[in-house]
């Protein structure tokens, strides 16, 4: 990508946070659609990445909110078939429930391992992996270094935010995992010859 592509993407992102949901959708679309190899699974924490509070710190009665560019993001890659969870140590896992069923969003994640953890978030992706997707197929996002370091070693691509997921953590997302990617299959062929030199010789 050149430089007024690149330059022409960053308006596109600065524009986008005046946009509502559908905008961020349309350009969320439109980023998915710059890659061609996609995850298979992306990964969210909550508090203070989908949303900029800790849900232990508010009553269930309260109405939630996402950040501005998270909804759109979702359903982007909903309709992209990219299939999406939650990974939390939040320790009110009733009350990030209740928040999710308020914003109507409970349906759209195929995992939803939401509990309080010292093994920061090995253990939610070891019950994610059950899924069937592999780890080095998924993309994660969170505001916790140790979590993502913790996370990256299992093999997945993981992206940290510093104010909640938007439209350039998400593009950073994409491309790091298909870098991600591309390494992996390049070791991979490196590795056949030898492997059926191998073979030769038994």
């Amino acid at each position: 990508m050149g430089f007024s592509e690149e330059k022409s993407v960053v308006s596109r992102l600065e524009r986008s946070r005046e946009m509502g949901d559908d905008g961020v959708k349309k350009e969320a679309m439109e980023i998915l659609g710059m890659f061609q190899v996609l995850p298979r699974l992306v990964v969210f924490d909550l508090d203070y990445t989908l949303w900029p509070f800790y849900c232990e710190c508010r009553s269930k009665q309260q109405m939630p909110y996402l950040y501005p560019h998270g909804k759109g993001i979702l359903y982007a890659l909903k309709d992209k078939g990219v299939n999406i969870a939650i990974a939390s140590r939040s320790p009110t896992p009733d009350t990030a429930n209740t928040f999710l069923d308020k914003l109507e969003l409970s349906s759209i994640f195929v995992a939803k391992e939401i509990f309080s953890s010292w093994t920061h978030k090995t253990e939610h992706f070891q019950k994610i992996n059950r899924t069937g997707v592999p780890y080095k197929e998924m993309l994660f996002f969170d505001d916790e270094d140790r979590n993502i370091e913790a996370v990256s070693k299992m093999g997945v691509t993981s992206i940290l935010v510093d104010d909640g997921v938007n439209l350039g953590a998400l593009r950073q997302g994409l491309a790091e995992f298909a870098q991600n990617s591309a390494s992996g299959k390049k070791n991979k062929e490196k590795r056949l010859p030898d492997s059926s030199k191998s073979d030769e010789l038994q």
